[in-house]
């Protein structure tokens, strides 16, 4: 039971070119974003697609395999936890972000 504390599983097609950064030490960071779509009948038995953005962070391997084979339209399957975070930007504004962290990836697009 353990392992379903805060795991997410999303499929979706990515949003834009994968950005990634390599890092001090080693680290590589992958950020991408995530569309889900669902569908429903409205009230007038109208079919409607809704559209959720999801923003998408993996580290190491999975974000070697990110660079190596995701981009923009692919569709693919993540599993990992939802996370929440804070920065000041450079207005010395504090945002907000709440993103998925990756821990395995699944390619389904050719």
């Amino acid at each position: 039971m353990n392992t379903m504390r805060n795991k997410v599983q999303l499929i979706g097609h990515v949003g834009q070119e994968p950005e990634i950064k390599n890092l001090e030490g080693g680290k590589k960071v992958a950020n991408l974003t995530l569309a889900t779509n669902e569908y429903y009948k409205n009230d007038k038995g109208e079919k409607v697609e809704q559209t959720e953005w999801h923003r998408i962070t993996a580290w190491g391997k999975v974000a070697d395999i990110i660079e190596k084979y995701v981009e923009k339209g692919k569709e693919i399957a993540i599993e990992g936890k939802l996370s929440h975070r804070s920065y000041e930007d450079k207005d010395g504004n504090k945002r907000y972000v709440t993103e998925v962290v990756a821990n395995d990836i699944l390619l389904l697009s050719k």
